[in-house]
């Protein structure tokens, strides 16, 4: 039986949160990034790239799979979820006041296959980007 999008979705976060190179089979091979401070990426050698800037950037990320909020129209998939972490220094992510580790990815889909993802996500993950904050706050 295959696996609905939602279960491939699942699978996703799975893959990241193990560095599992398996991530790179759920991808078209035009699949399409967007990423804050990275920009946008093109095809699996720039999905390849941001793992890669990603992971000397973390040492571990752990999704809570159970918990995502998976709303599906059509050939998309939106996803609100929470996601904890520590950074390559030490620093554990989200600090509860600042960081709240939340995230909200929208996949699209050409048939069992992710053809884009768009990952709407603070990349400032342990709250260090203090001109911002002090705006803010």
């Amino acid at each position: 039986m295959p696996l609905s999008r939602q279960d491939i979705v699942r699978l996703y976060f799975e893959y990241v949160d193990h560095r599992d190179v398996r991530l790179m089979d759920l991808y078209t091979d035009d699949v399409e990034l967007l990423f804050p401070k990275f920009g946008s990426g093109k095809g699996k050698a720039d999905m390849q790239r941001f793992g890669e800037k990603m992971g000397a950037m973390l040492n571990w990320l752990k999704h809570d799979i159970e918990g995502l909020h998976i709303i599906e129209a059509g050939d998309t998939v939106v996803v609100e979820g929470r996601v904890w972490g520590e950074m390559s220094d030490g620093t554990a992510f989200p600090d509860g006041t600042v960081s709240q580790g939340r995230f909200c990815n929208v996949f699209e889909f050409e048939g069992d296959l992710i053809r884009a993802v768009r990952i709407y996500e603070d990349p400032d993950f342990p709250s260090t980007d203090q001109v911002r904050i002090d705006a803010l706050r």
